[in-house]
């Protein structure tokens, strides 16, 4: 930040806005998904795949919408050769 915009800070007493309160700027785990349809991927936050497998039994594979082509997604593989 600009010494600036500090000395604007102090002077409005908005010091606690150099903080991050709400934890916005931590890195936010997330686990990538590939459409089955489209085969396009996109990244889910790590606390929504959770929530989406809380009911699910033994064996089953959280499953979310594709917000490219309305299809199936599920937790992308990595190809082990």
């Amino acid at each position: 930040m600009s010494e600036k915009k500090k000395q604007a800070n102090q002077d409005l007493d908005l010091d606690w806005l150099e903080e991050d309160p709400l934890g916005l700027n931590e890195e936010m785990p997330v686990v990538a998904f590939e459409c089955l349809d489209c085969g396009k991927e996109d990244e889910v936050p790590d606390f929504v795949v959770e929530e989406f497998g809380y009911d699910l039994k033994k064996g089953e594979e959280v499953e979310i919408e594709c917000p490219f082509c309305g299809g199936t997604m599920k937790q992308a593989r990595k190809n082990s050769r």
